[in-house]
C-alpha cells in the first residue's frame, strides 16, 4: 500500500513538473492564463490582450515591453515562462 502511494505521488510530481516547464504563448493565452504569470495581475493581463488585439500577435518576447505597465525588467523575469511560438 505504501509503495502505491509513493508511486502515485511521484507520478503527480512528474506531471506537475512537466506542465510547469511549458512556456505560455502570450499570443494565445487568455486573461486567466496570463494572470498565472508572476507579476501579472488583471490590469496587466488585460493590457497584454488589448495590445495584441490592436497591434497583432507579438513577434518576439521582447515586444512585450511595449505593453503599458510592463517594462524590460519584467520581460526578463518572465522570459523563461513565456513564448510567442506555438
Amino acid at each position: 500500500m505504501l509503495i502505491k502511494k509513493i508511486i502515485l505521488a511521484l507520478c503527480v510530481l512528474l506531471f506537475t513538473a512537466g506542465t510547469a516547464l511549458a512556456a505560455l504563448n502570450i499570443n494565445t493565452a487568455d486573461q486567466e492564463q496570463l494572470q498565472a504569470l508572476s507579476g501579472i495581475g488583471p490590469a496587466k493581463a488585460a493590457a497584454i490582450i488589448e495590445y495584441r488585439e490592436s497591434s497583432g500577435p507579438f513577434k518576439s518576447v521582447d515586444e512585450l515591453a511595449q505593453v503599458q505597465g510592463i517594462g524590460s525588467r519584467m520581460v526578463e523575469s518572465l522570459r523563461e515562462q513565456i513564448t510567442v511560438a506555438d
